[in-house]
């Protein structure tokens, strides 16, 4: 059975209360006019205009989820969106200009982590919270998939600098997605940018490429003429999480496989991409209810009753990323989404920012 969710937060409580000894179907028709890549002058740089129209957004496929399901019509505005991930580069940039300290690297908030463990659970000594993130670890052998902290656990010193902890570091890696950047560091990051993370529906529509209800962001076949078209975990390699500790997998550089029909890079895959909106598994349900569905901006509170605490703050992720596989998490398929704790940040976790044709003639105006 394949999970849903990463670790959040509560696994980094979690593992630090036992070191401290705690116990429609309608056709939509998505292809653009053409695609036009900013410059600085004519758009944002590094940004490419999507056109506006309608899409079915989810999906019914056999091989949906159930928050993933109904399809249902969805209509946007055109907007702007990255070309790419945010890198390394980009977030040092921000950084070194504003002295921004990311989640990562501050001691976690008690109140703030509370929040999505079981009411009562006790406080842990000040001494074991500290800074840091959750890494991916690998296993020797074949593990239950059920249960995924015998593959991931809280570093202390990971941060985006170190992502897999202290001794890892992003030399030579300025052209990789930066990762261990929590919700809350990406909407401060899109604020400096003077941009914003995309809507889910908006992201889902860029994906797309203008191929209404194909399972990935280039077609149907996963792997077309058996070449690979993302950064996902490679099944023919080893199955997962079963991996050499020394030879631990990560990103690659942004731009390592073709575009999407958008011109759009790694919409699956490399690095999961925050969104804009706050999670519930049944917000496609509820949006389909919707007769306009217009530019939607999901629901105005998270809400799932499948985590420990159902009304503990979720954000929406998408995309998947290095880790995802046929067997566990098939995240980079166009219409995955999962939910995490916006103040949780991890090594497969990044961003994108977007922004609208009126925020960009208002940004060249002031």
């Amino acid at each position: 059975m394949k999970r849903k969710y990463l670790p959040g937060t509560s696994m980094l409580v979690l593992t630090l209360l036992i070191s401290a000894g705690s116990h429609f179907c309608q056709t939509a028709q998505a292809t653009p006019k053409h695609v036009q890549i900013g410059d600085g002058v004519n758009g944002p740089r590094g940004m490419v205009w999507i056109d506006s129209g309608q899409f079915l957004m989810g999906s019914d496929s056999d091989k949906s989820q159930p928050n993933e399901r109904p399809a249902h019509l969805v209509s946007l505005d055109g907007f702007w969106i990255d070309q790419h991930h945010v890198t390394n580069d980009d977030f040092e940039k921000f950084v070194a200009e504003t002295g921004y300290i990311t989640t990562a690297e501050k001691k976690p908030d008690w109140e703030t982590i509370s929040v999505q463990l079981p009411e009562g659970t006790p406080r842990p000594n000040d001494s074991v919270l500290v800074p840091g993130g959750l890494v991916f670890i690998s296993t020797e052998k074949p593990v239950s998939l059920a249960d995924y902290s015998q593959w991931w656990r809280y570093a202390p010193g990971a941060n985006w600098r170190q992502p897999n902890g202290p001794g890892s570091n992003i030399k030579d890696k300025g052209n990789h997605p930066v990762v261990q950047v929590s919700y809350e560091d990406a909407i401060n990051y899109a604020k400096w940018a003077k941009k914003r993370l995309p809507t889910e529906a908006e992201w889902e529509y860029a994906a797309r490429g203008g191929l209404d209800q194909a399972t990935y962001a280039w077609g149907d076949i996963l792997k077309p003429d058996n070449k690979a078209m993302a950064h996902t975990w490679d099944e023919a390699s080893s199955a997962f999480p079963v991996q050499s500790a020394k030879v631990l997998p990560g990103t690659l550089p942004v731009k390592s496989f073709e575009a999407n029909d958008y011109k759009l890079y790694d919409m699956a895959g490399n690095a999961w991409q925050w969104v804009a909106d706050w999670y519930r598994p049944d917000s496609f349900v509820i949006q389909a209810k919707n007769p306009s569905n217009h530019n939607p901006q999901g629901p105005e509170a998270s809400l799932d009753p499948s985590r420990v605490r159902p009304d503990a703050p979720t954000r929406v992720i998408r995309g998947g990323s290095f880790l995802c596989s046929e067997t566990y998490c098939e995240g980079y398929r166009v219409s995955a989404r999962q939910g995490q704790d916006p103040y949780s940040s991890s090594a497969n976790v990044g961003f994108r920012l977007a922004m609208s044709m009126e925020e960009w003639e208002k940004l060249t105006k002031d």
